[in-house]
């Protein structure tokens, strides 16, 4: 009967992601009790649907937050943005509050990330956190006095939606984006951006990753374009500081692991910043892969526990 009491007070997180669905459950310590993970399926909304509610009560009872690849509108209430396009114009939360008979609470995928981070993880302490997620897509979140930014329209942080900054005449116009502009920091910044770089200067087609090795091993083609990658992450950066003035950025995603960023970019990103020093810090996620599902249970303060009927 003590652990059923005890586990009344968690707080549940599900990152729903477009290929795995994971949840984890945390004490109210932020110590880590539960987790699962599960293949997302693609395509199938009541699917979906299931396999998350059945990890929410695989967990147990508790608080509910759910961190998605897009956000709810404020106009519908229903998905929209989502890379997981089978959620599209789905009324996601009230479907699931029905099936859990619990309250829910659902974010963005990058603000989830961006406020684990600033609870527990890199940008712990700081009063203002950008989270940047550089992974298959880029995304951002704002997270100001442990609190997650939405904004009127519930797309504050969206960076990665915003062409790149000072752009060079050949970097004009930019890529394609599949939302139907041009130059889009998420198509120039992310992992398959990187790659497109390094194929249209070398004809070779390889992954992040393997340019960075190559990079690590004295490759001039390598090189190149990892630097070319690093100033423009600094240009990005730079404009996101000269509208938030953020005290920490948090990097996450698969190219967050490249630790050469830390060093580089915050020592060319002052020539874009309108300031006459540059104090924001650049660090890498604590959490890594675990932050958004992480953000996601935090999503429910310590005050909220006892209004939810499955806490008490």
């Amino acid at each position: 009967m003590a652990d059923a009491h005890k586990n009344r007070d968690l707080r549940i997180g599900v990152d729903l992601g477009g290929t795995k669905i994971e949840a984890l459950a945390l004490a109210r310590d932020g110590s880590e009790i539960f987790r699962k993970r599960v293949l997302t399926p693609r395509g199938d909304y009541e699917a979906t649907l299931a396999a998350v509610a059945g990890l929410v009560r695989d967990a147990g009872p508790g608080t509910v937050g759910v961190g998605i690849p897009g956000a709810l509108s404020r106009a519908t209430g229903f998905v929209k943005n989502a890379n997981s396009t089978w959620l599209i114009g789905r009324p996601l939360k009230e479907d699931l509050e029905r099936a859990l008979a619990r309250p829910v609470r659902i974010e963005n995928d990058a603000n989830c990330f961006a406020l684990s981070e600033a609870i527990d993880g890199a940008g712990k302490g700081a009063r203002s956190v950008f989270g940047v997620i550089l992974g298959t897509g880029v995304g951002g979140g704002i997270v100001v006095d442990g609190e997650v930014l939405l904004g009127r329209n519930a797309i504050a942080g969206e960076w990665g939606h915003n062409q790149l900054p000072w752009m060079r005449d050949d970097e004009r116009p930019g890529p394609a984006c599949y939302c139907r502009l041009h130059g889009c920091i998420e198509t120039i910044l992310s992992g398959p951006g990187l790659a497109r770089d390094h194929r249209e200067a070398t004809g070779r087609d390889l992954t992040a990753k393997q340019i960075a090795g190559l990079a690590a091993q004295g490759d001039v083609a390598a090189e190149a374009t990892l630097r070319r990658y690093e100033d423009r992450l600094a240009r990005g950066l730079a404009h996101v500081i000269n509208i938030l003035d953020p005290d920490v950025v948090v990097l996450g995603g698969g190219l967050s692991n490249l630790d050469r960023l830390y060093t580089n970019v915050p020592a060319i990103w002052d020539r874009w910043v309108f300031s006459d020093r540059v104090d924001t810090q650049l660090r890498k996620a604590k959490h890594g892969d675990s932050s958004g599902v992480r953000g996601a249970a935090w999503l429910w303060p310590d005050d909220c526990a006892a209004t939810d009927p499955a806490s008490g």
